[in-house]
C-alpha cells in the first residue's frame, strides 16, 4: 500500500477538500499547493501523479491527529522522515483517541480477528523481541474498517 492510497483513503474518509488538507499542513507548520493536493490524489496512470513522500504522508497525520485532538502547547510535532505501518496505524490509533478494544473492534468489523497481543505486539519497539509488523494487509483491513464505523459521521467536517 503507497501513501497516496492511505491519504486518499483518508481524504475520503473525512471527507476533506482542498482547504481542509491546506489547513491541516498549515497546522503543522507546513504549506501545500493545489498541484500537490491533486497529484497526491491521482492514480499512478495519471499525469498529474505525485508520489506521496512518507514525510508528507508524517505531516498529513500529524494534522488530523492536531485537528481532531487539538494543538499541544509548544512547537508543532517533527514529521518523521521514514514511515513504517507500524507508525501510520499508531498515528491513526492517536488520532481516533482508541483504546486497544475500540482497534479490536474495527479489525473486527472486517473479519479480520486479532488477539489483544496480537495488536499490542504492533505497538512495540522493534527492537523488543514480540514487535510485530504490520502488514499492508492489516492496515487496508484498519482503514476499511474506519470507513465502515465512521464514513456518515465524519464525512463532513466544519
Amino acid at each position: 500500500m503507497i501513501n497516496n492510497d492511505i491519504y486518499r483513503r483518508l481524504r475520503y474518509l473525512f471527507g476533506y477538500h482542498y482547504d481542509h488538507v491546506v489547513a491541516l499542513f498549515a497546522a503543522t507548520g507546513f504549506e501545500v499547493s493545489e498541484a500537490q493536493y491533486k497529484g497526491w490524489a491521482g492514480t499512478e496512470e495519471e499525469d498529474r501523479f505525485i508520489m506521496m513522500t512518507d514525510r508528507e504522508l508524517a505531516i498529513f497525520l500529524n494534522g488530523i491527529i492536531i485537528q481532531r485532538r487539538g494543538a499541544q502547547e509548544g512547537p508543532p510535532p517533527v514529521p518523521e522522515e521514514e514511515m513504517s505501518n507500524n507508525t501510520i496505524l499508531r498515528k491513526l490509533k492517536i488520532a481516533f483517541n482508541m483504546r486497544s478494544e475500540d482497534m479490536l473492534e474495527i479489525f473486527a468489523l472486517v473479519d479480520r480477528k486479532l488477539s489483544p497481543h496480537e495488536l499490542s505486539a504492533f505497538f512495540r519497539k522493534p527492537s523488543h523481541k514480540s514487535y510485530r509488523y504490520v502488514k499492508g494487509q492489516y492496515l487496508r483491513n484498519f482503514l476499511m474498517g474506519l470507513q465502515l464505523k465512521y464514513k456518515s459521521s465524519l464525512s463532513h467536517p466544519k
